[in-house]
Parts: C-alpha cells; structure tokens; sequence
C-alpha cells in the first residue's frame, strides 16, 4: 500500500488509514477480541496508519489500539491522536464505587448517559473542552499512558467549532512546540466543516487537516477551501466519512446523511449516483472510496471498521478498478461538477493517478 508524507513534516500515512471510533464502542459494544481481530486484518492487509482520539469511547478507543499495536515495531506505523477533550471522572465516581446493590442500576444509567455521545461505553468520565496549552500537554499525556506509547506521530485540533480562537490562540502555539521539539511528527486539525479549517491553514504552519464528510462523491464542500487552500501552501488533507455515514454504501429509505436519516433530496442523489456507478459494473462504496485521490493534496482516505470482515472489504473496494467512463458520466448526469478533479487509473489498474476535466 502506498504511502504519502503529510505536507513537509516527519510523518508519513497509508493511503488507507484506520479510523479506531469503532473500537470505542461506536453506538455499539465491541469485544476486546474484535477490536484487536480488526486492527490485526488491517495491519496485514498493509494499512499502516491508525487514528483515534479520547473522546471515542472514553479512552477506550486508544486502550483497545495501543494493546493492539503492542510489539510492532514502533517505526512501521503512524499514529493519530487528538487534543481539545479531556477526560475527567464522573462526579458519581463511575460504576466502580457503587455498592454491589445498586449497581445494575447505575451501570445502566451511566451506559445511557455516554450513548447521548455515541459511545456504549459506562460514563466514568466526563469530556471536558479544553483548548489551553497546559490542556494539550494533559491531554497527549493521557493519552499515550493509555496507548502505552512513548510518543505520537500525529496530534489534530478535535472539533474547536465552538473553541476557534483559543484553539488558534493557545492549543496551536502548544502543539507547534511540540512538533519543533520532535515530540510529534506532524500537526492539524480534524473537523467535518470546512471553513475553519481553512482559516488554519491560512493563520498557521499545520501540516494536515483531516477533514470529515466534506469532500465526497457526494458533496464536495471541501473545494470551496480547504482543499485548494491546502495545494497552494503544500499541505495534505485526510479525507474521513467518505460513505457520508453510511449513506454511499446503501443509499434506501432510513439511511444516515451526517449522523441522522438522509433527507429526501439527498437520498435520491446517493440513488443517482449509485445507478451510475452499478452500470458501470462498479459497486458505490468502491467509487467513493476512491474518489477523493482524484485531488492532488488527498494523502489518504481515513475509514472505520469494526471487524475484520469489514476491513477486508473496504480493501477490496479500493483496490477495484474503476473505468474513467464512470466518471465521465457522473460528469454528464450533473453529479459532479465539471471542473471537480477525480482519479484514473494507471496501467495495469494500479496508483490511481489525477483526471482533469475534459
């Protein structure tokens, strides 16, 4: 699998990265043997680049990926975490201090109040937001004493929408230090908009952006910024939620558009799109998940999995070869804009390399 440097730092990523929300408990439990069953098939299907973040699962995410990862050479692989929640413990001390007869009770309660964040994870603790450079510090700290590493390769901005001008002000001066110092390898930001971190990319020297959502066969939010924006300076951008929540891997009635059902507009674009694609022999989610390394600053698309199975078929649907005819014609039917750059493929159906428009 190829790998890409992020913009001009240290780090380098696997065109497919792991996204690790899953192994949090993502809307639903996964066993501690699936989670490390996942990692393992993406480790030998040559995905080398693996992100997480405190806020999947309380910490979950990063225990279950840095038990995981135990005994790879720590060289081989790039790591991802993220800044701007800390954890903190409940006021009700979580589970743990209960008397054995309230328990049942309270684990129930505490199960329903971290699902309000997505996460089927016990709320031991509380996310605190905290963009301070003394809470970067605390955060990448806890974090690697739950990965259980001495260092990380990348460390993003975690969603700063309500928290821009201290995120600018103070966690960025922060996490630039620590890249100056070699303590991280490259820095940026992950979001799912694209205006603010097109205004980072302006205002500051950060590597990447890890952009959610945005730029998709489906909508194509992050030309109007980041993604120019990114070319122009040299920067990479990772490309997450390439199937919209779910929406491009079965478009139907009920199907999730940003984390809630898909309006009806939407749906019956995703439709279109996947009646393009079907006639070309081409399944959806293969087509989207190739579809952002037709720009030329795309240095890896980043997805989720949560077993092995999954794993193996997101690399088989990248790995599929996709005619430019289908690109042509989702040009033609009005599904992407004309000047919207997408891939080809290269002899033999190998690297994907960049199409202009005709």
């Amino acid at each position: 699998m190829r790998t890409n440097r992020l913009g001009g730092s240290a780090a380098a990523v696997s065109e497919l990265a792991l996204g690790c929300a899953a192994l949090g408990n993502l809307y639903h439990p996964v066993t501690d043997e699936a989670a490390h069953a996942t990692v393992e098939a993406a480790w030998d299907a040559g995905v080398r680049t693996f992100d997480t973040a405190p806020h999947y699962g309380l910490g979950l995410s990063e225990r279950r990926l840095g038990a995981a990862l135990q005994g790879r050479p720590r060289d081989t692989y790039t790591l991802s975490t993220k800044v701007g929640r800390l954890l903190v413990p409940s006021a009700r001390g979580g589970p743990g201090d209960e008397t054995d007869h309230d328990l049942a009770h309270d684990l129930a309660h505490d199960l329903a109040h971290d699902l309000a964040h997505g996460f089927a994870v016990p709320a031991t603790h509380r996310r605190i937001w905290d963009f301070s450079a003394d809470g970067v510090l605390r955060s990448l700290e806890a974090s690697l004493e739950r990965l259980g590493l001495d260092r990380v390769d990348i460390a993003l901005l975690h969603d700063p929408d309500d928290h821009a001008e201290q995120a600018l002000r103070e966690a960025y001066p922060a996490l630039e230090r620590l890249r100056r110092e070699g303590v991280v390898g490259a820095i940026g930001i992950g979001m799912n908009q694209s205006a603010l971190p097109t205004r980072f990319l302006r205002e500051t020297d950060i590597d990447v952006v890890l952009l959610a959502g945005r730029y998709t066969l489906l909508e194509q939010d992050g030309l109007t910024g980041p993604l120019p924006e990114a070319a122009a300076r040299g920067r990479s951008v990772v490309i997450g939620g390439v199937f919209n929540s779910g929406l491009l891997t079965a478009p139907r009635p009920g199907a999730t558009y940003d984390y809630a059902p898909a309006p009806r507009p939407v749906l019956d674009r995703a439709l279109r799109l996947q009646a393009v694609t079907e006639r070309h022999g081409v399944p959806l989610r293969a087509a989207a998940l190739r579809f952002p390394f037709g720009h030329p600053s795309v240095a890896s698309v980043l997805t989720g999995a949560r077993s092995p199975e999954e794993v193996r078929d997101t690399v088989e649907q990248l790995r599929r070869p996709i005619p430019d005819a289908l690109w042509d014609e989702l040009r033609a039917e009005g599904l992407l804009d004309p000047d919207t750059p997408v891939p080809v493929t290269a002899p033999g159906g190998a690297t994907p390399s960049r199409k202009e428009p005709s």
